[in-house]
Parts: C-alpha cells; sequence; structure tokens
C-alpha cells in the first residue's frame, strides 16, 4: 500500500515512467552472482545500467533500522545512489567516506510532511529530466556535513552540551572552571545564543520594513523566511482552544463546499500563527488565524484580478470569533483557488 499510494507517485512527480521496467526495475537482483536472490524493491535504469537503488518500507516504519539492508544492496552493484523510504521519509546515500560502500549517515533526508524550499531544489536534481550523476555526487559532499553541522549548532542552541559550553567557557573566563561555574554558565550561554539568535532576526524584520517604506517592497516571501527562522529559534507553538474552535467554525462554513470530504480541511500551528490548510499541503492555506497578539486578525490570500493567488495576504480584524462567519465569502473563495 505505501508503495502504491505514497512511493510510486512520488517517482513519477519526478519524470519517472513506473510502468517501464527498462527505466524504473521492480524487485531488482543486488547480489554477487545472484547466488542469494538478493533483491532491492527498484532500481532507477539510464542506459540499462542502475543508477538508483530505492529500497521501500511501510510507511508505519522507523527507517534507522533497515540502512544496514540497503548498505548490503548497495556494495553489489553499480549504483552510487540509494535511497531508503517510507513514502514520507527519503534518505538518500551514496560512498563519500569509502568508495563501494554506502555511508552510515545520509548526505540528504528529506519529510514531505516538513519539507523546505531548499530541499524541493535539491530533489530537482534526481528528476528524469534533471538527472547529473556527477552533479549529484559533486553536492552529495557539502549537503552532507553542512547538515550536519547546522544539525549540531542547532541542538547546542536548544541545550549546549558540556564540550560546547567547555568551549565557549574557555574563551571567556580566566577563573577556575569547576562544576559550579559550568552549571551557572551553561544556563547563561543558552539565554545568550537565543537572545543572538532573536536579534538576527530582529534585524532581517527592520530591514524588511525599512525598505517598504522607503518604497523598496519586498514581497512577503522575505517576511515568511523570517517567520520560519522565529520558529526555529523559539519554542514548539503551543495549539489553543481557542484556535481549534476558530477551526471548528470554518469548517463549519466550508462543509456546504466539501460535503463529505470536510476532513480535507487540516491545519498546521507556527508560533505566528494558526494556519488552515487543505488537505494538509502549506501552499493551500485557506485563512490564517493570527490570535498570539492583543488584537486577534484573520487572514486570507490576496486574489489578483485574474483570480490568481498573490504573495501577499489580506489581514481582517476580530473582536470575537463568531465574526469569522462574517468573512464566509472570502472563505468560499480561498478555497475555491485550489483544485477539489
Amino acid at each position: 500500500m505505501t508503495k502504491t499510494t505514497f512511493i510510486l507517485p512520488f517517482f513519477e512527480a519526478l519524470g519517472y515512467d513506473t510502468r517501464n521496467p527498462f527505466e524504473f526495475y521492480p524487485e531488482f537482483t543486488a547480489d554477487l552472482l545472484d547466488s542469494k536472490g538478493e533483491k532491492v524493491d527498484y532500481a532507477i535504469l539510464r542506459e540499462d545500467r542502475p543508477q538508483i537503488l530505492i529500497e521501500a518500507k511501510s510507511c508505519n516504519d522507523n527507517l534507522e533500522k533497515h540502512d544496514k539492508q540497503l548498505m548490503r544492496y548497495f556494495h553489489t552493484t553499480e549504483a552510487k545512489i540509494g535511497i531508503l523510504t517510507n513514502g514520507i521519509v527519503y534518505k538518500f546515500y551514496t560512498d563519500l567516506e569509502e568508495p563501494n560502500k554506502m555511508d552510515i549517515k545520509p548526505f540528504l533526508e528529506i519529510d514531505l510532511l516538513n519539507i523546505r524550499e531548499t530541499e524541493i531544489n535539491e530533489l530537482k536534481k534526481f528528476s528524469k529530466t534533471d538527472f547529473d550523476i556527477l552533479n549529484i555526487l559533486t553536492s552529495a559532499e557539502e549537503l552532507k556535513y553542512s547538515g550536519a553541522i547546522k544539525k549540531l549548532l542547532k541542538n547546542n542552541f536548544d541545550m549546549p552540551s558540556e564540550a560546547f559550553s567547555n568551549y565557549i567557557l574557555g574563551e571567556i573566563y580566566e577563573g577556575i572552571k569547576t562544576q559550579k561555574i559550568k552549571d551557572k554558565f551553561s544556563l547563561i550561554i543558552k539565554k545568550s545564543l537565543n537572545e543572538f539568535l532573536n536579534d538576527i532576526v530582529r534585524t532581517k524584520l527592520e530591514g524588511v520594513l525599512e525598505n517598504n517604506n522607503t518604497g523598496n517592497i519586498k514581497n512577503e516571501s522575505a517576511i515568511e523566511e523570517i517567520e520560519i527562522e522565529k520558529i526555529i529559534i523559539k519554542d514548539e507553538p503551543e495549539t489553543t482552544q481557542e484556535e481549534l474552535e476558530g477551526l471548528g467554525i470554518v469548517k463549519s462554513i466550508l462543509i456546504e463546499q466539501l460535503g463529505k470530504d470536510i476532513s480535507r480541511i487540516e491545519y498546521k500551528d507556527t508560533i505566528s500563527y494558526f494556519g488552515i490548510l487543505l488537505d494538509g499541503n502549506i501552499r493551500k492555506w485557506i485563512c490564517r488565524l493570527r490570535f498570539n497578539t492583543e488584537n486577534k486578525y484573520i487572514a486570507f490570500p490576496e486574489i489578483d484580478e485574474n483570480g490568481n493567488k498573490t504573495n501577499k495576504e489580506l489581514k481582517f480584524l476580530l473582536s470575537g470569533l463568531n465574526d469569522i462567519y462574517n468573512y464566509k465569502d472570502l472563505l468560499k473563495k480561498s478555497l475555491e483557488l485550489y483544485s477539489l
């Protein structure tokens, strides 16, 4: 079911003909001399030679325990890319550490439930029309280690490790570094890091606002980028009962159009807003409830004269939840933007 519902459509979206065994080979033999009958779920072929091996698992499976199986297949073929997936998370491997031996860690990992624009650009390199193994391998090393660096920094910003704290302490404190001093500075370091990152975001935001005021208007993607940074450095958003009640009102309005498919209306909560989406797709947002400030707002995608969504949003002040009913027509227009 995972293969049919998630994995095959994913590779079809990348341009591959999954019904052509000369291009997308199911149950590809992946052992020496076919002695053990080992078969990988799929292999993408070019000129009858495997370029990518794909090992598929159930969407309910944790992929952490399955990489060794793909590693075994990788070693016995000439393919340079291995993909381990449960249809939701896709892990991309190659042999950066040792030739013909798959690395333990992937150079790229993508979660389709939390995908970013930069990851979409990396995915394009694996499409049928853009596939260039040399180009992929050239960028794989940078991707792998830059990803590891970002993860290391994020972990230390969230909770500084002892080694990280000791390094900073060694640079700024000249006294004896007792355990009491280390414990004290651990909290100071964490607070300083958060303040430092917030200062960066604030500076960017002020720059965008200043450019807007001087007539050099930037599109909303700049604001969205800043909002994303805010989400990264702050705590997880807390979904309130008021936001869920707002979702219920929106559903009660849109049920006229969706009927029994009303379950397609989902939400994604962020630090900045409570987004109400079609099919859980952040690009198909219907409205945003901004209840995290003193004044409460509802926002809708701006629609141009041709009926297309722009990069801007329309905000309206709410005096209470029942005011959402006043925007019934705008909710319906937002929904109509997307193919039902």
